[in-house]
Formats: C-alpha cells, sequence, structure tokens
C-alpha cells in the first residue's frame, strides 16, 4: 500500500486522489453504513464507491424517498441493504446502533446536517465516542504542492484547548501512517508567526505542543512550531525567516490554531489553488466519512478511499480472540 501511495517518478503522472482510490481497491470493501443518503450526490457517491469495490453499503433512510431518488437519477440500488426509518434525525441513531451492532466498519454522512449525524456519534449514552478526541482531518490533494496535505481540524473542534490539540495531532498522525502514506510525517503548529510570543496564544500551545512530542506525549510524527503558513509549506519562505528544522518548507500535516482558521485555508486551497479535499471523522469507534454538498464525484470518493484503508488498518490490528 505505502508504495501505492507514494509519490515516485512511477505514478508521477496519476494524481495524489488517483493513488489513493487505487490503493482502496486492493483491500476488501469495506462494510459501510451510509446515513440519509437522500439526495443526488451523496447516493451517486455511495454507488460509484461500492461499484469500484470500495464499500459494501447499508443505506439508513426513508426507503421510499431513497428509491424515488435512485430511480430518477438512473442509480442501481437493487443490491444495496436499505433500513427503513422515517427521517434523518432518526437515519443518524440508526446509523450509530448498526455500528454498535458490528453491522458496519465505517460510517458515511448522506444528506443530512453535520450537527445531526454529530449529536447520535458524540451522544454520552450509546454514542461512539472513545478515550480520544474526536477531530476531522481534510486530505488535501494540492496540484501545486508535492505532498498529500492533511489539514485539521476545520470542521468539529471550535476553539480546541492544548490536550484537544495533542488528540487532533495524534490522530492525524495515525491516519497518515495507518493508510499507507508513509511514516513519521512532518507536522507543522500553524499560528500567524514563526516565533513564540504571549500576545499569541497559539504559538505558547504550539511550543508546547513540540515538548509534549520530546516527551512521548504525542508519538509517530515530527513536530515544528509555531510555524506561519509560508514557512510550513515553502522550503524558501523558510530559508529566508532563518528557520532550520525537518518539518518547515516540507509539512504534511498542518494543525490550525481553530476551526475558523482551518475552515478558511481548506476553502482557500479548494477554490484559488483548485484542491480536492477528502473529509474523514477520526477519535470514533469507527472512521466516518464527512462529505459536503459541494464536494466532487472524485472528492467523495476519495474519502471513502481513504476511510476504507484506515478501517481496512484497524481491523488487521485488532486482537484475535482465541478460540
Amino acid at each position: 500500500m505505502n508504495a501505492m501511495l507514494a509519490d515516485s517518478g512511477k505514478t508521477r503522472s496519476l494524481s495524489k486522489y488517483d493513488r489513493l482510490i487505487a490503493a482502496a481497491k486492493a483491500v476488501p470493501p469495506v462494510p459501510t453504513i451510509v446515513v440519509h443518503p437522500c439526495d443526488e450526490a451523496s447516493l451517486r457517491g455511495v454507488v460509484d464507491s461500492a461499484a469500484a469495490g470500495i464499500i459494501r453499503p447499508t443505506l439508513v433512510g426513508p426507503e421510499g424517498k431513497i428509491r424515488d431518488i435512485a430511480n430518477k437519477c438512473g442509480l442501481d440500488v437493487s443490491g444495496f441493504k436499505i433500513v427503513d426509518v422515517s427521517h434523518s434525525e432518526a437515519a443518524a441513531a440508526k446509523g450509530v446502533e448498526l455500528i454498535h451492532a458490528a453491522e458496519g466498519e465505517m460510517l458515511m454522512k448522506g444528506s443530512l446536517h453535520t450537527d445531526e449525524l454529530m449529536r447520535s456519534i458524540t451522544a454520552k449514552v450509546g454514542g461512539l465516542r472513545t478515550s480520544r478526541r474526536i477531530s476531522h482531518v481534510f486530505v488535501m490533494d494540492v496540484p501545486a504542492y508535492a505532498e498529500t496535505l492533511f489539514v485539521t481540524d476545520a470542521a468539529i473542534n471550535i476553539f480546541p484547548d492544548l490536550d484537544a490539540k495533542r488528540d487532533i495531532i495524534q490522530n492525524a498522525i495515525d491516519l497518515y501512517t495507518q493508510t499507507g502514506f508513509g511514516k513519521s510525517p512532518r507536522v507543522a503548529i500553524l499560528s500567524a508567526v514563526e516565533t513564540v510570543t504571549s500576545s499569541i496564544p497559539s504559538t505558547i500551545e504550539a511550543a508546547a505542543l513540540c515538548k509534549m512530542a520530546d516527551r512521548g506525549q504525542i508519538t509517530g510524527g515530527v513536530l515544528d512550531g509555531p510555524l506561519a503558513f509560508d514557512n510550513a509549506i515553502d522550503v524558501e519562505a523558510a530559508r529566508i525567516k532563518g528557520i532550520r528544522s525537518d518539518v518547515a518548507g516540507r509539512a504534511q500535516i498542518l494543525l490550525v490554531p481553530d476551526l475558523e482558521a482551518g475552515n478558511m485555508l481548506a476553502k482557500n486551497l479548494a477554490y484559488f489553488a483548485k484542491a480536492d479535499g477528502a473529509g474523514i471523522v477520526l477519535g470514533a469507534r469507527v472512521p466516518i466519512v464527512l462529505t459536503s454538498r459541494a464536494d466532487s464525484a472524485r472528492a467523495r470518493m476519495a474519502s471513502c478511499a481513504v476511510a476504507a484503508l484506515y478501517a481496512n488498518a484497524r481491523r488487521q490490528q485488532a486482537p484475535t480472540v482465541a478460540a
């Protein structure tokens, strides 16, 4: 899998997402609970990903509405199991219930609001919480950047504190390493400047996170921060500023200071740099595919692909129970 995702000369003609999707096709389809796929975009993403052999979906939502949309849009859902529930809130609750019943190894958002789905996922009773903070990662294919770029967290945690940021980083590192992107990803902790100053709290947290990594509280990656965006992703900008580190100018994971900054960064990359952004939620009992209504069909399939690779890695790591 690592060879398929690596940026090598042999695969340079393929986009980063092409390699990601190819890697997901090489592992068994992942049983996936799809919550309320009641519009063309969300249903087409499911059908396309299933046809590619990436997921094996169970659709949860109003069965009549799902079949009507499929018929109108020429989508074949005849081979899918459909669990009939009356509305989106019930679909979210039922989807979580099916995960608990081991009916799926992934959860996928359909056409319901993110808040609606996340309420069921984060419920104190019957939800999918673990000891790890739940967070979101954009896996971005930026045409002008050599690396696949992870941006986190731009969708779940509004103003994460230091402990939350520790989990957000660890979630992203685990995703990077376990889905075959490589080992020891370079993590840039972003702020407005690259020096530690009491007037910008995110710079102090960046320094603390780097020290937490030194003490083994964050593992599996190489951290540096605070770094401004330019010297995180541009070698020449880092050189001009006199920053020497393994991360500066070559970041693979970008930790943003808060959701507002992350959301604006991801959308700037999408609209100005023509980047695609696959979305996945981590830290729950299963990976969660979180797509937007504005996502392209390719980005939706890439979201399924990265979640499927992560689910497959987790399955392989699960302890076996002796008979």
